[in-house]
């Protein structure tokens, strides 16, 4: 049985808060406010990871930077989000965290997150105005990426299950085959 990711929205959570909270292997995230208590990954979720990351790395042109969760995308004080894959900007980087929407955030789904990851994460990304997120479920294995449109509102560009392919223009040209990413 999977463990279960938790929502505790009794209260406004700040990011100060969140910060003293222990490190327990646990991934604490805020939205609109409300804790995100996510487990650790299983091994299909670090391998979509890993394979997607080095993918990444190997074309990533120098004036962008990817970087992996557990790392901090602060939209706000309220939201705080770790994205299982980012890209964005160099120059947009902090010491400590992504102090602003990234270009490219990536999301790959278990049961315990699906609806947090579809649904909440994907609404603050849109309102973060974040260029491209995708979700990459391992279960397919299927990709779906999303791009803002001129009104600010992600539309469906690709939707590939596993050997179909799809080539992302944005935030930089890459080839993603979904079967790949778990091989």
């Amino acid at each position: 049985m999977e463990a279960m990711t938790y929502v505790l929205d009794d209260r406004t959570w700040t990011k100060a808060e969140r910060d003293a909270l222990p490190d327990d292997g646990f991934r604490y995230e805020l939205i609109d406010g409300a804790l995100i208590v996510t487990p650790g990954p299983n091994t299909a979720h670090q391998s979509v990871v890993v394979a997607l990351i080095a993918r990444f790395v190997a074309l990533c042109p120098q004036h962008l930077k990817v970087m992996t969760a557990p790392y901090d995308v602060v939209l706000s004080d309220r939201d705080v989000l770790q994205p299982d894959v980012l890209i964005a900007a160099r120059a947009a980087f902090a010491h400590a965290n992504l102090p602003a929407a990234p270009l490219l955030a990536v999301e790959v789904p278990s049961p315990s997150t699906q609806v947090i990851d579809r649904n909440l994460k994907m609404r603050r990304y849109e309102a973060a105005r974040t260029p491209s997120f995708w979700l990459i479920d391992p279960e397919g294995p299927t990709l779906t990426a999303y791009e803002l449109d001129a009104d600010g509102h992600y539309h469906l560009v690709a939707e590939v299950t596993g050997d179909d392919e799809w080539t992302a223009t944005a935030p930089f040209p890459v080839t993603i085959r979904p079967a790949d990413l778990l091989r």
